[in-house]
């Protein structure tokens, strides 16, 4: 018996050391849903480069990456969206200080059903549907089916995007809220996942989720603009009305391994893998 607890003893010992230099070595990513793939996809060829740092990635929203950064329980968030002159407060209030990097671009794709006809879109329509003014898909063009709409929850910066841009179309004081009857649905693949075997449903998320299960609407800036599908291409241009910025954020200017992290991010390499995640680089 002493024996036994004496090996199990000295294996312990042995795993201090490596534990250790695994959290000196480490990042903790959390944060927006629509770039956990992205960020997985970096995080795998960074480690293969580097085999002696450790980077770990979770989602959960751009809301709960920026709260883990001022709470310090992350060293890097995601965000979809801009952080919030509250959020900026809160962290200053912790003494952290949120240093934003732009590390990729990404167009929102509205998405329906394959078999749906409904293939173009103004924003005025999908204002008006998301808001609960447009019921039916017969208004729009379709088949005589009640709307189904689905919509991330409000802890994801997807959501914030979508309600300012399209439902407020930009508007500082606009009031327009989601309609009551959107299903708030806690991430981007669960969207996707409703939309491929529900033929009323309409969702939108990050172009990089869009499948042959789902059908992207091509969307104008109104009637009298030209419909643009969500690609590469039509985001870099700036001809798909419904594109955003990509931010990480750390507390303070990167150094030491984040720094490292960040600039291979932003390297030739980190940008192909941006591309080859269906986003956009902001790098050449």
């Amino acid at each position: 018996m002493y024996k036994k607890c004496l090996i199990v003893l000295v294996m312990f010992l042995l795993t201090i050391p490596v534990f250790a230099a695994a959290g000196k070595n480490s990042i903790q990513i959390k944060g927006s849903d629509t770039m956990v793939n992205l960020a997985q996809a970096w995080a795998e060829r960074y480690m293969e480069e580097n085999p002696g740092d450790f980077v770990a990635v979770t989602g959960g929203g751009s809301g709960t990456g920026l709260s883990s950064l001022i709470s310090g329980t992350c060293s890097i968030a995601m965000s979809s969206r801009n952080i919030k002159e509250k959020e900026i407060a809160l962290a200053k209030q912790k003494g952290v200080e949120p240093y934003e990097i732009k590390v990729a671009l990404d167009g929102l794709a509205v998405v329906v059903n394959p078999a749906n006809p409904v293939g173009k879109l103004t924003i005025d329509q999908l204002a008006d549907i998301f808001s609960g003014k447009i019921t039916n898909w017969k208004e729009v063009g379709g088949k005589d089916e009640k709307i189904v709409i689905l919509s991330r929850e409000v802890n994801s910066g997807t959501h914030v995007y979508f309600k300012e841009h399209v439902l407020r179309k930009g508007k500082a004081d606009g009031k327009e809220e989601f309609a009551p009857s959107a299903l708030l649905l806690s991430s981007s693949q669960a969207i996707a996942d409703e939309v491929s075997g529900n033929s009323a449903a309409i969702g939108y998320y990050g172009m990089g989720y869009i499948s042959n299960k789902q059908k992207a609407i091509s969307v104008a800036k109104d009637i009298k603009s030209e419909y643009v599908a969500p690609t590469i291409e039509n985001v870099l241009s700036g001809k798909y009305p419904i594109s955003r910025p990509l931010f990480c954020y750390s507390n303070g200017e990167p150094h030491d391994l984040i720094k490292k992290f960040v600039d291979y991010t932003l390297s030739k390499e980190g940008q192909e893998i941006v591309v080859k995640t269906d986003f956009v680089p902001v790098k050449k």
